[in-house]
């Protein structure tokens, strides 16, 4: 039995990568802090019907269960902390107004997602509370493009759509929860004969919308001008598509920024009731964040709260950043020495990477270089180059 070995698609984050991971996660948390969002940290475990209120069936499936022997009920391991961040504004801080709060945590996932190779992530994100008009949405899209610049991502893709449309669509229909999540996957693979097969049962005006919404993607001015004919007159369509045209001419200016609308991609459409989006780079098949609005959240803790916000993984994030890993160093004797003490002491109080060493050995560190060293001239210790 090798005892080192981990649960598959679990993984060690080693030296080196693990400064690089830590470092981002200070610099984006210190970001999020002059937007004004507060910090939280919830528990990595909760009671599980807490945990799971207010999502799909998509996160029970994700979620680790197992039964708390002080209680007898059963907990879940969480793979998901917006839930969570939710239960905190509309249970625990209860505020009137509008509510900034950010997150970075672990989560762990039952079965490893589509498109990754790992089932442990380290969740970061940002949520507003209390505001229900499009600035909120503008200013999570804005502080995730700020997110992926701090790594050094710049060449960004933003992929938009909106729960509003679906919703529309199916006013008039009386669906169950099975139904709505088996026409979620013929519009998520945009599975064109399936879905027409599908809504044979329901108004050919109906019909006809689910079967247009698979060919309405791509760039933003056609998909909004061709959703405006296509689409069947309703309000809350035509406020869907208004405030995805609004959100476009904001985002917009950005720079290193390309974006699209895709009407049928509707990951989390039980979770989401507003605008969606996704963020991809390049060298990653699946989004490196997503994010949106999720008004009914805070309803299933017992008081209804506007919401939106985005979440990443910052493991995935770190992989991806061009960002320097390697620190530099002094290399210093490890010797019983009063006035070395004092240097070494005063190099670390001034920033600097000191790190003492045997004679004739190396140091052997992947986080550091060490391209000085401290050398003893006369009675006092100076640092040169190597």
């Amino acid at each position: 039995m090798n005892r080192w070995l981990l649960p598959e698609d679990i993984a060690d984050v080693l030296p080196a990568q693990a400064r690089k991971v830590e470092t981002l996660r200070r610099t984006i948390l210190d970001l999020y802090q002059t937007y004004g969002y507060e910090l939280v940290a919830p528990p990595i475990l909760e009671f599980l019907d807490s945990l799971l209120t207010g999502t799909g069936s998509d996160l029970n499936l994700q979620t680790f269960k197992l039964v708390d022997q002080m209680s007898g009920r059963t907990l879940g391991l969480r793979a998901d902390m917006t839930p969570q961040v939710a239960r905190i504004d509309a249970h625990l801080l209860n505020r009137a107004g509008v509510t900034r709060l950010c997150y970075a945590g672990s989560v762990a996932h039952a079965r490893t997602p589509v498109g990754s190779s790992a089932r442990e992530d380290l969740q970061l994100g940002a949520e507003i509370y209390g505001c229900a008009t499009w600035e909120a949405d503008f200013e999570a899209i804005t502080l995730l493009l700020k997110t992926l610049s701090i790594a050094g991502v710049d060449k960004v893709y933003l992929d938009l759509s909106h729960a509003g449309i679906l919703s529309g669509i199916l006013a008039d229909q009386k669906l169950n929860k099975e139904t709505i999540e088996t026409l979620y996957g013929l519009l998520q693979t945009k599975d064109r004969p399936g879905l027409n097969k599908w809504a044979t049962c329901l108004p050919a005006k109906t019909s006809e919308a689910l079967m247009a919404l698979t060919e309405l993607n791509g760039p933003c001015a056609e998909v909004l001008a061709k959703a405006k004919k296509v689409l069947p007159q309703h309000a809350a369509i035509d406020q869907a598509l208004a405030g995805l045209e609004r959100l476009v001419a904001a985002v917009s200016s950005s720079s290193g920024l390309e974006i699209s609308i895709d009407l049928a991609d509707l990951r989390g459409y039980q979770y989401h009731s507003g605008v969606m989006f996704a963020a991809y780079v390049d060298k990653l098949p699946q989004p490196i964040a997503r994010g949106g609005r999720y008004d009914h959240v805070g309803q299933a803790f017992g008081r209804a709260r506007p919401a939106t916000g985005f979440s990443l993984d910052l493991l995935t994030l770190s992989n991806l950043s061009p960002l320097k890993v390697r620190k530099l160093a002094i290399a210093a004797p490890w010797l019983e020495d009063v006035s070395l003490s004092k240097a070494i002491a005063a190099l670390r109080d001034s920033g600097e990477v000191v790190i003492q060493v045997m004679a004739g050995e190396k140091v052997e560190a992947a986080e550091y270089e060490c391209d000085r060293e401290l050398v003893k001239q006369g009675n006092s210790w100076e640092v040169k180059k190597k």
